[in-house]
């Protein structure tokens, strides 16, 4: 079956096709054309304008991101998602304003560090005040405690009210046959692991009874440079409402620079360098360094609820409507700085502006479908991914609709809108069978679904689509098109290009150039139709998550649709 569907360049390829039902090709027709590029991008310019100063949860921002894409699935014609008979689900946030103060004393000298360029540092605890004195500087290596690679970062320590300091990623372990490469038995080689996370290096630090935990940044093992770190950390963060006020979090979590960390280890009589080559090995043991920390941060916080966008397009089918696909996308960015001069809005217009713009078409295309998916599709524009996929996490443990009549997640998050591309890039491969789909819908478009074509870098952990993956529901990452027509096949990927200079930052912008991609995208777009709906289960019980026993619950698949 053929038709033309914008799937090849900026368009989240195979989306529409993936989970369409059997449909005659005429009429699919409406449906594609109702897929424009200046319907596209005109989402995109509205949602990455100054006016609505960054996106950021609880401002003007989200109020105007919210009604936006209300407007458009009601214009639309899809159902409210609530079934309260509304388009939003409220996130209860809490906002956090962190004023950090961090020193190192070694004997008499003490070294106070400069925020934000030294360091940044705040709290998951929703409390006001963050008080860390005289507490013992530990260096941990890469922080990970691994029982299925007989890896223990924190053998023979005691961390308890300490401040550990540990490297960012995976262990890169030399494969012992090829010293030139990585060992794929161990922490599946250049791809990181979800050990290799912050957030997991956060987690073990708790458990462990840490004080404070301090990620040494370094922009190779990162994918971002440190500015990122500073232009997400160094502003309002975010917490999902917890009764507990998160007390079993961290005191204080903490990134330092490269250079900060290398004269502090020297001041303490160590090397860098011959400590992060001593970490790479499972006989590595913690190293006490003759230092103090001092941390001290104060906080404002806010309560405020927040809100996933939902639309609902009802199934066909009388035994099958109340049965759901989901598509995601998050709506957030990072907001305004007034204390940044000049430019002072992260406008987010790739990251992720132009996800949501996929998904309001996407809702259009669907909504032309005659008849409709037998199956009931939920729209849905996430709140908070920026501070850590809340938005998301929150729906996957409050969901509208039963998780176990859910098919699959289909998320995208950042589009490509530089031109056509000879492939298509499934982040999440490995995850689910979803991805023979993909191959195939790609197949028949001439192109080549390839795998996370960056697998170090972690981003299967960093979108929205995890969070379903958690809990044992198949997702599909879709990436971008990584190698452009327009340039060289060993050219740099232009997704590299603009993570070390647009991402998280205030030049995230729509540009000029972006139009006329965009018209090419739509002429060269693919003849692909995929004719099949979902299988029952699409879930391999050999995937990555549900492996990572001592890290996630279910720990077995959940069982898909009778």
């Amino acid at each position: 079956m053929k038709a033309t569907l914008l799937l090849v360049a900026i368009f989240p390829a195979c989306t529409l096709s993936i989970f369409a039902a059997d449909q005659p090709e005429l009429k699919l027709k409406p449906a594609l054309d109702a897929i424009t590029p200046d319907g596209l991008l005109a989402h995109i310019k509205v949602l990455a304008s100054d006016e609505f100063e960054g996106r950021a949860p609880g401002t003007k921002g989200e109020e105007l991101s919210v009604k936006y894409i209300s407007d458009q699935f009601k214009a639309i014609g899809l159902n409210p998602g609530n079934p309260d008979g509304s388009y939003t689900q409220e996130v209860p946030l809490t906002g956090i304003k962190s004023v950090p103060k961090m020193s190192f004393t070694l004997g008499s000298n003490t070294t106070e560090l400069k925020y934000p360029d030294d360091y940044v540092a705040s709290s998951a605890r929703l409390q006001n005040e963050i008080k860390i004195d005289n507490s013992d500087v530990v260096f941990v290596g890469y922080g990970i405690v691994a029982p299925e690679y007989g890896w223990d970062d924190y053998k023979d320590v005691d961390v308890r009210g300490k401040t550990i300091l540990m490297l960012i990623n995976d262990p890169p372990i030399p494969d012992p046959k090829d010293p030139s490469k990585l060992d794929e038995k161990m922490f599946k080689g250049k791809a990181m692991t979800y050990y290799g996370r912050w957030t997991y290096k956060y987690e073990i630090a708790a458990q462990k009874g840490a004080a404070a935990a301090v990620i040494i940044h370094e922009t190779e093992p990162a994918a971002y440079p440190y500015s990122v770190v500073k232009s997400s950390w160094g502003k309002e963060n975010f917490e999902l409402d917890a009764p507990d006020k998160n007390k079993d979090a961290v005191q204080a979590r903490s990134w330092i620079t490269l250079d900060v960390a290398k004269k502090l280890l020297a001041d303490c009589g160590q090397d860098f360098d011959a400590l992060k080559k001593s970490a790479i090995s499972k006989d590595f043991r913690p190293v006490a360094l003759n230092a103090k920390a001092k941390i001290e941060i104060k906080q404002t916080l806010r309560s405020f609820k927040s809100h996933n966008v939902i639309g609902k397009l009802e199934g066909s089918d009388p035994k099958l409507k109340d049965e759901y696909i989901i598509y995601t996308a998050h709506w957030d960015h990072l907001g305004r700085h007034p204390e940044l001069p000049g430019d002072q809005i992260f406008n987010g217009a790739v990251d992720n502006a132009s996800g949501a713009a996929a998904v309001i078409e996407l809702a259009r295309a669907f909504s032309k479908l005659n008849p409709p998916p037998r199956r009931s599709v939920l729209f849905t524009c996430t709140t908070a991914e920026e501070a850590g996929l809340l938005g998301a996490k929150f729906y996957v443990e409050h969901p509208l609709y039963p998780l176990e009549k859910t098919l699959a997640d289909l998320n995208i998050d950042s589009m490509n809108v530089w031109g056509r591309a000879r492939d298509i890039e499934d982040v999440s491969f490995g995850m689910s069978t979803l991805d023979d789909m993909l191959a195939d819908a790609a197949k028949r478009q001439g192109r080549t679904a390839i795998p996370n074509s960056r697998p170090e870098k972690g981003n299967i952990y960093r979108a929205d689509s995890f969070e379903f993956s958690k809990v044992g529901l198949p997702s599909l990452y879709i990436g971008k098109g990584e190698h452009l027509l327009s340039r060289p096949e060993n050219a740099p990927l232009r997704s590299d290009e603009f993570d070390l200079h647009d991402y998280h930052q205030v030049t995230d912008e729509v540009k000029p150039d972006w139009r006329p991609t965009l018209k090419r995208a739509m002429r060269s777009a693919g003849n692909v139709i995929l004719k099949a709906e979902a299988a029952d289960d699409c879930w391999d019980p050999s995937c990555a998550i549900t492996s990572l026993s001592t890290l996630f619950e279910p720990r077995e698949a959940k069982p898909r649709i009778k």
